[in-house]
């Protein structure tokens, strides 16, 4: 699974996803893509049973870019402990991902391949996505 090397702070506030995408929302390198429709933190498990869904439908063909990286904290206090006592450990790590952001880019496969990779994909993520192509 995905996560930082380094971080500046060990933890970080929840905070907001406002506004549309202003970049990662075009495609850079692939033919066919994955665009998020919606706003929501996507976790570095679900990055990762995405990424699994596609490279096994398209059969380790083709080349596949993750345009997203976790690198939010989310931390967690254990079960059945009292209120207080400061903030909880990081236990995982999101990315908070913006309507209109290329999540995922593929390249070297047919069309129809790359759009059924990209249903089964978008089945394990918690947001809608559309599929976008250069033509």
């Amino acid at each position: 699974m995905m996560s930082p090397k380094k971080m500046k702070y060990r933890k970080a506030h929840k905070g907001r996803i406002h506004g549309l995408a202003t970049s990662g929302n075009y495609l850079a390198y692939g033919s066919y893509g994955m665009k998020a429709l919606q706003p929501e933190r996507i976790t570095a498990r679900q990055i990762e049973a995405a990424r699994r869904a596609i490279t096994r439908h398209i059969k380790r063909q083709g080349r596949l870019w993750i345009r997203m990286f976790p690198d939010v904290p989310v931390s967690t206090k254990p079960l059945e402990v009292r209120m207080g006592s400061g903030k909880g450990a990081p236990e995982y790590y999101v990315c908070r991902v913006k309507p209109g952001r290329i999540i995922f880019e593929l390249d070297g496969v047919p069309r129809q391949i790359a759009e059924e990779a990209f249903t089964l994909a978008s089945a394990k993520l918690p947001i809608k996505t559309r599929f976008v192509s250069r033509d």
